[in-house]
């Protein structure tokens, strides 16, 4: 038996579809009581063997730019470590002394600093959209701008400076490519559609559009979408790794600060406010993903077990007959003795066997609260 101090998200499985990062995000998680499981849904090139990375380097070096934008510090710092491994190191900082340097941001500006370089200025606010009315605001026409990618995409971004007359040159720091190993992100997919994951994190873009390409490989796609849409929360870092979720019509949340740490503090806050909770048998009795509160002690409940408990739970009090009660058992069959073990395998989880009362002939019922009753009578 566990103990409520365990974190807030003691009895809820959420999905990591990360590559970088996720042992971080997933240590994250499994601190504040989470079960976690991982699908990465992406690998990345390696930078040192990314030949698009490397011709992009040549080509600057070769043929200066009149502004550089860093937009992130570790692709930054990469990019630099990857040009001195080729032997370009010298050659590329040389190159970038010489230009207009925009950091996106405090992180960005300290590994712009890190390489002995100094940044021309950096927004505040860590937004793009202010360093693209920068540009625009000094005026674009005629000056070839390279942008470092970092796998995200950049809405509009590109197409204003273009339109503004700009040559726009892409520097491909990191590139997105589907995993080598398609398991673990399959097993991830599976437990949304299962129902056995209570939510899913995004931290990329590229990563939102991954998980919704392989269920169309699969042919699973409007099943994914049901679930992202009523049961399983969408958790994204930011609103632009929402926005292939959002075009498919999924509502997502974001914390208001595109980080990891929020990420995490606003499930600890989402995921125990969906939480079903009952006054059962004269205890206070929380239903969560995979495991149920009783009076603050937490017990794991296998699946079976939480079918049952949250057909109970849709009318408290009500009684559920066995053959319905056997619909929503995995893999059950026909027998409806296959019921009775279930539910006294699910009596003995919980610790507390009168919270579920059987009656005779016709099914079980939660022990609801006499002064609860008159709540749950019409629900």
């Amino acid at each position: 038996m566990y103990e409520q101090e365990q974190g807030p998200l003691a009895g809820f499985t959420v999905g990591v579809t990360a590559a970088r990062r996720a042992d971080e995000l997933g240590t994250l998680l499994r601190r504040r009581g989470a079960a976690v499981v991982q699908g990465p849904a992406l690998r990345i090139v390696p930078l040192a063997d990314d030949t698009e990375l490397l011709s992009a380097t040549k080509e600057l070096i070769e043929h200066a730019p009149d502004v550089v934008v860093a937009t992130t510090a570790i692709g930054f710092r990469g990019w630099v470590e990857a040009a001195d491994g080729w032997g370009y190191g010298e050659e590329l900082l040389a190159c970038l002394r010489g230009v207009e340097l925009l950091a996106r941001g405090p992180k960005v500006k300290g590994a712009v600093r890190a390489a002995g370089l100094t940044e021309t200025w950096s927004p505040s606010s860590e937004s793009m959209a202010e360093v693209l009315d920068r540009l625009l605001g000094e005026g674009v026409d005629g000056r070839r701008i390279a942008l470092q990618l970092h796998g995200e995409p950049l809405p509009g971004f590109v197409e204003a400076l273009t339109e503004g007359g700009a040559e726009v040159v892409g520097v491909p720091v990191y590139r997105w490519m589907p995993p080598e190993d398609i398991n673990p992100l399959d097993r991830l997919l599976d437990g949304v559609l299962n129902g056995t994951l209570d939510a899913v994190t995004f931290t990329s873009a590229p990563a939102a559009a991954s998980l919704l390409t392989r269920a169309e490989d699969r042919g699973l796609a409007a099943e994914l979408l049901a679930a992202l849409r009523h049961d399983v929360l969408a958790v994204c870092v930011g609103p632009v790794t929402a926005l292939p979720l959002q075009a498919q019509g999924v509502d997502t949340l974001q914390p208001e600060r595109f980080r990891l740490g929020p990420l995490v503090q606003l499930l600890c806050q989402e995921l125990p406010a969906r939480a079903r909770t009952l006054p059962l048998a004269g205890h206070r009795v929380e239903i969560r993903g995979h495991a149920v509160l009783v009076d603050g002690s937490l017990h794991p409940v296998p699946p079976a077990g939480m079918a049952l408990l949250h057909t109970l739970a849709r009318r408290p009090g009500w009684v559920v007959s066995r053959a319905d009660l056997l619909r929503v058992l995995p893999g059950a069959g026909r027998d409806e003795h296959a019921v009775e073990t279930a539910m006294a395998r699910l009596r003995t989880a919980l610790g507390t066997p009168k919270l579920i009362q059987t009656v005779v002939k016709r099914g079980y019922r939660l022990a609801l609260d006499p002064a609860a009753d008159a709540k749950y009578a019409d629900a």
